[in-house]
């Protein structure tokens, strides 16, 4: 960018700087933008970066570093130039409303204490029919003086002690408690002191979603009036006043009369040793007035909130238009004062595929229509608005609405709200009164409130600060009058004590104690300790958010605190559910260590939803989320955790210049059972049994070319594999480009199978990192259904977890809990899937994609060090990356999982030191096929020598040459010049050898041979090493891409002999013929004297086969893996799924490296969970025996089995009793998990002879049980 500076800083003050700066636009050409099946194009800058929402809106960006706060109010543009713009060339621009003046803001942004200065601007304006675009501007700002205001640890929660009670309020006005409700709440009135009860609560308004420098932590003490308590006892006829706010009122920031989040407001009675705060004496200033108030305004609304209609977003709307398309509203006006007009608002929306209206009427006469464009993907609403001042002629307003649908039956319209705001005169008529002004000026500094009709007020309130109410009683004259100081906030309430409002109470009313405001920087020797990590969960799974604490602490050495959510809302929203009283709880922390760069991850434990009121059936509104205001559009609408990272002043708006400051993540869990199964996952992913070379595997993967715009796609996902494996090269990229496998046409539109069968497999096999770029859905991935929920659901890869990347269309829209998504099933799958997401919720635009993918990848795996961070700390780095910043749509994208987790990245480094004996540096020779192998090495330390008390075992996967592939182009698409769209890209050679070695002290070496069926050309090939420690936690992970490989050795040693094969379903002792459940094992045992041919060869893989040559294939050379130290003996162990019912054989054919093949098969039969529980091969072994057997036996389940046996003699005596359970582990159908000693329930040896014994299986979760009764021999 090309700034030029105009002027020099000039000193002004210690803290007070002003800059000038020229910005030259410098227009370049045109920018693509990409959403769906549409192609959008909009100008593109060199200087400014753009931010684009479809049929919204068109800004450009600009940001730079900056050493201080910039004070906005002294923002100014000029200077600005301009040229005429031909906006038909630009097809993104045409449904954009330009106004005729330039819109732009300049603020400042704050992410780990570095300030950017963030520039956004709309470049184009409409003057007089003409489109034109800024050429250059000039800005001119200062800098602000204003210090941060620091919270103080030092003051703890007034909920601490004493004792505390919850009730609730429905509505705004003066409420009235008397002994009975006191003694409903739970509390002894016969032994409390009416001067110690105190009453909290900041009312029914939601907190502000903007960082303040004061904000709420703790609840607010109201004034209250107590009658009676000047004898210190709180009798029958004694009672409370206070005034309080209900759920109603109006909320700029999401254009709503009602509360988003409760319909009730929460407040806390406190009985304790102090004295509360009681409502005292209003004190007239005794300055002459300038001012006589005698009239109010009087504001009235309708709404009601019953429909989302797009399911996204904070609007929510009520009366539906349809088939009855007319609807009457009447709002009465006390005393309207009609010479001056109102103001009316009407806000509505409609969902249909043409243009609708709704006419609006206003005592008779028709005063306006509202006009509702046609919805179509991404817009699934859209609304319109009326606002205009209105005069009436009475002080009744009747409002008709008519929607017309336009001939459309399937077209409705929806009310969001009415209001009326009018002035009426200041006179009281019964109950109570509440009177403000909401169209007076500051100009006046002391005013006279005039209040007619007053002969029955008791007493008026001022209640603009509900912790100093005070109160002043009328001489019960018609007209009384009082003097104020004014302000636009001044708000009263006149009450005749006739009608008062009663709380509600609701079960477990009285709350224990807390203190997070103290305890949360608090160490078990209640130390100051400063916390890296809070979770956030609701209290039934608190457990569960423990356990994540623990695996925190112990892995990662944080500082984890675990907080529960409605303690958070007790402290810092007095009880009640508000999304700015989770961050303002984060933001105290943060800002209330000694160095804002502690607080550094965040964990929502708990799923989400965009009803935050529970409106919908089965809501998942655990831990609720921030949601836009715009709830129509899937591309500009969005749910997002960000908000509860930003941290410093004036972000929570969720502009686009708000940045992170902490890395955040959620749990989607929406039970305490679902919670349970995800820590198991994480829990998991540190585990022994997760320590393989997966770890060394990443998986690419891309849509196809249906559009010419959509090369890009599939380009991108080539060079995001090839970008990480060119600075990590450890890492093994699986790219499956979906154009490169034939597409084949079903029943249900063009499919690839061989794509589908590729993710599965490679998900299966295990991958750190699965990425996909392209198009996708709640359904899955890609129109041709690649990937879908069943397989999301259903796929088995455990300690094989990935993270998966989607950048993709609402894969993981969870927030809609009666649609789950393909990435919420990946997440719960409890037998694999992933253990975090990296994911999309709304539709991104592919342009935006291709951006976000790059850069994200860069801070995951951390191209440019060996230093890496958590996978949502990289996705925090990623967003407020300049290149992405820019973009709004950065918020559709979530971390789905723990935050402080880390790819599990093993170390380097892995070398080979010697081949045949040669070492590698003087090894000069190519490999070839048929050759036998002979490989020396070393694992290192970070310094490069050897680790030599290093024990432990290096799996190695030898890879030939790079293959050179090209996309097919099968749907046919071409470029602009009629060529048909094709891709080149390489991918890893074939795997000619995959075994194991052992280490001793830091050495290793292994042999193989080289299949027959290495590729000739003779280039450089690569040998992957992975290794893990026998006795510690720790891997290591290595590469050498220096040998050549390719040739045949023409003095091979003859061999014509096929490998010897073992077929097993479960595990080894499964005899043939025996039973499995639907999803068996399959496990093989080969052996050759030169080893096994995994090299992919033509005709010689792998392969079983189920019952015919003709059924579906299963080619296992990704499967098998060689013996540690032994290449001659191997084991393919491969998971087989939705077997049906039946007897089934399974025949399978493997090749050695010589290419001799060999055949066998085994017979199994699957028992359907619909049929009956089935045990078979029931036997002791050995049998006889003296002091020990084994009771055996095969069964159908997958679910765990409760067994027992029961041992007679003879003559039907019982002498022994055995329980147990037995778990399948998901497919395992043979039991050898009970043994028996001989002796008797007393523990005394049983005589020898023949005993009868009978076992017993149940099934709880089938609820059918079956027995067994066969014999056994003692000796």
């Amino acid at each position: 960018m090309r700034i030029i500076i105009l002027f020099y800083l000039i000193f002004l003050s210690n803290n007070l700087f002003s800059q000038s700066l020229k910005f030259d636009v410098d227009w370049n050409g045109a920018e693509e933008y990409f959403i769906g099946k549409k192609s959008l194009i909009i100008p593109n800058s060199k200087n400014f970066k753009n931010n684009y929402g479809y049929s919204g809106y068109y800004k450009i960006v600009n940001q730079w570093q900056d050493d201080k706060i910039i004070d906005q109010s002294s923002v100014i543009i000029s200077n600005i130039q301009y040229s005429n713009l031909n906006i038909e060339q630009f097809s993104g621009l045409k449904e954009i409303d330009f106004q005729e003046k330039v819109e732009f803001n300049l603020n400042s942004s704050v992410s780990k204490n570095k300030i950017f200065s963030f520039l956004e601007i709309t470049p184009i304006i409409l003057q007089n029919g003409v489109y034109k675009k800024i050429e250059s501007f000039d800005i001119d700002y200062k800098y602000s003086t204003k210090s941060k205001v620091n919270r103080s640890l030092t003051e703890p929660s007034v909920m601490r002690n004493g004792e505390w009670f919850q009730f609730f309020v429905h509505q705004t006005g003066i409420h009235k408690i008397d002994k009975d409700f006191l003694e409903d709440l739970g509390i002894d009135t016969d032994n409390i002191n009416p001067k110690k009860i105190k009453i909290y609560g900041h009312g029914g308004g939601m907190l502000t979603m903007e960082n303040l420098d004061n904000f709420l932590i703790d609840p607010v003490e109201n004034s209250i009036k107590v009658v009676g308590e000047e004898d210190g006892v709180f009798n029958s006829d004694d009672y409370i006043l206070f005034y309080a706010s209900g759920p109603e009122g109006f909320n700029t920031q999401s254009n709503t009369n009602l509360n988003l989040y409760e319909n009730k407001i929460s407040y806390f009675l406190s009985v304790g040793s102090d004295d509360g705060l009681r409502i005292s004496n209003l004190i007239e200033p005794s300055d002459d007035s300038a001012l006589t108030i005698d009239f109010y305004t009087n504001y009235k609304f309708y709404e009601n909130d019953d429909y989302n209609l797009a399911k996204i977003g904070r609007r929510w709307f009520g009366d539906r238009f349809d088939f009855e398309n007319v609807k009457n509203f009447q709002f009465d006006i006390d005393d309207l004062i009609l010479e001056h007009p109102v103001k009316l608002k009407i806000t509505a929306a409609a969902t249909s595929e043409i243009i609708t209206t709704m006419s609006v009427d206003v005592n008779s006469s028709q005063l306006t229509t509202m006009v509702f464009g046609p919805i179509g993907d991404p817009i699934l609403a859209t609304g319109d608005s009326f606002s205009s001042n209105i005069n009436l002629n009475s002080s009744t307003a009747n409002i008709k609405l008519t929607y017309n649908n336009n001939g459309n039956p399937a077209s409705s319209g929806y009310l969001d709200y009415i209001s009326i705001e009018g002035r009426s005169n200041l006179n009281f008529n019964n109950g109570q009164l509440i009177f403000y002004n909401s169209d007076i000026d500051d100009d006046y500094n002391i005013v006279d409130y005039e209040i007619t009709n007053a002969q029955n007020v008791i007493s008026i309130w001022n209640i603009s600060d509900t912790s100093n109410v005070t109160e002043i009683s009328p001489n019960q004259a018609n007209t009384f009058s009082f003097k104020s100081i004014y302000s636009a906030l001044n708000r009263f309430i006149a009450y005749d004590g006739q009608e008062f409002y009663t709380p509600t109470i609701e079960s477990d009313n009285e709350l224990v104690n807390q203190n997070l405001k103290e305890n949360i920087f608090l160490n078990s020797q209640n130390q100051f300790e400063e916390v890296d990590y809070i979770i956030i969960a609701r209290s039934d799974m608190l457990f569960q958010a423990e356990r994540l604490a623990e695996i925190n602490r112990q892995v990662n050495s944080l500082n984890v605190k675990v907080v529960e959510l409605q303690k958070i809302y007790n402290e810092f929203s007095s009880g009640n559910q508000d999304i700015s009283a989770i961050r303002n709880f984060i933001r105290y922390v943060y800002e209330n260590t000694d160095n804002n760069n502690s607080l550094k991850y965040l964990c929502l434990f708990g799923d989400a939803s965009y009803d935050y009121k529970d409106r919908i059936s089965n809501n998942t509104n655990v831990i609720p989320s921030w949601n836009s205001l715009n709830s129509f559009s899937l591309s500009s609408s969005y749910v997002s955790d960000d908000f509860f990272g930003m941290m410093d002043l004036g972000e929570g708006l969720m502009t686009n210049s708000n940045k992170l400051d902490i890395a955040v993540g959620r749990i989607l869990a929406d039970s305490n059972g679902r919670a349970k199964d995800l820590v198991d996952k994480i829990e998991a992913y540190y585990n022994q049994d997760s320590y393989d070379d997966w770890r060394n595997k990443i998986m690419v993967i891309s849509d196809d070319v249906d559009e010419p715009w959509e090369n890009i796609i599939q380009s991108t996902s080539n060079n995001i594999a090839d970008l990480i494996t060119e600075n990590k090269p450890f890492f093994n990229a699986k790219k499956i480009l979906s154009d490169a496998f034939n597409q084949e046409t079903s029943s249900g539109g063009e499919r690839y199978p061989e794509v589908k069968n590729q993710i599965i497999n490679g998900i299966k096999q295990g991958a750190l990192v699965v990425n996909y770029f392209g198009h996708g859905g709640e359904d899955g991935l890609a129109r041709e259904r690649i990937f879908d929920k069943i397989d999301a659901a259903e796929i088995t890869n455990n300690n094989r977890l990935n993270c998966f990347v989607s950048v993709t269309c609402e894969f993981t829209k969870f927030d809609n809990p009666n649609r789950q998504t393909a990435g919420e099933y990946l997440y719960w799958n409890k037998n694999g899937g992933s253990v975090a997401l990296i994911t999309t919720t709304r539709q991104i635009f592919v342009s935006v994609g291709v951006n976000f993918n790059l850069t994200l990848e860069n801070y995951l795996f951390s191209l440019d060090s060996n230093s890496y961070t958590s996978m949502a700390e990289s996705l925090r780095l990623t967003k407020i990356d300049p290149s992405i910043s820019n973009s709004e749509q950065r918020r559709l994208v979530f971390f789905i999982g723990d935050p402080a987790m880390k790819l599990a990245i093993p170390q380097p480094e892995i070398i080979i030191t010697h081949i045949n004996d040669t070492p590698v540096g003087e090894f000069d020779s190519n490999i070839r096929g048929l050759d036998m192998v002979n490989i020396r090495g070393e694992v290192l330390n970070s310094d490069g020598f050897i680790l030599d008390d290093y024990q432990g075992e290096l799996t190695v996967t030898v890879y030939d040459k790079e293959i050179q592939r090209s996309t097919l182009g099968n749907d046919g698409t071409t470029d602009n010049l009629g060529n048909p769209i094709i891709l080149d890209f390489k991918t890893l050679g074939e795997t000619l050898f995959r075994g194991k070695s052992s280490i001793n002290n830091g050495e290793f070496q292994f042999s193989f041979v080289v299949p027959k069926d290495v590729g000739m050309q003779i280039d450089f090939g690569k040998f992957s090493f992975y290794a893990k420690e026998t006795n510690n936690l720790k891997d290591k992970n290595g590469y050498n891409l220096s040998v050549m490989i390719g040739g045949i050795n023409e003095n091979a040693e003859e061999d014509n002999t096929g490998p010897e094969i073992e077929l097993f379903m479960n595990d080894e002792s499964f005899i043939s013929g025996g039973i499995t459940n639907e999803n068996p094992n399959l496990i093989v045992k080969l052996f050759d004297e030169n080893g096994i041919n995994t090299s992919s060869g033509v005709g010689h893989d792998i392969v079983a086969t189920i019952d015919s040559e003709d059924a579906d294939s299963y080619i296992l050379n990704d499967y098998y893996q060689a013996n540690v130290d032994d290449f001659q003996n191997g084991t393919v162990n491969f998971p087989l799924n939705n077997i049906s019912p039946g007897t089934h054989i399974l025949r399978l054919k493997a090749w050695d490296v010589y290419n001799n093949s060999s055949e066998s098969e085994i017979e199994f039969t699957v028992f359907d969970e619909d049929q009956d529980l089935v045990i078979e091969n029931v036997l002791n072994y050995p049998n006889p025996f003296i002091n020990y057997t084994e009771f055996w036996f095969n069964h159908n389940s997958s679910s765990t089995l409760n067994v027992t046996i029961q041992i007679f003699t003879i003559s039907g005596r019982l002498v022994k009793t055995i329980f147990g359970t037995t778990d399948s582990s998901g497919n395992n159908s043979f039991s050898r998990d009970f043994f028996w000693d001989g002796k008797d329930d007393f523990g005394d040896k049983v005589a020898k002879g023949v005993y009868i014994y009978k076992l017993s299986v149940r099934s709880e979760s089938l609820n059918k049980s079956v027995s067994k009764i066969e014999k056994l021999v003692i000796l």
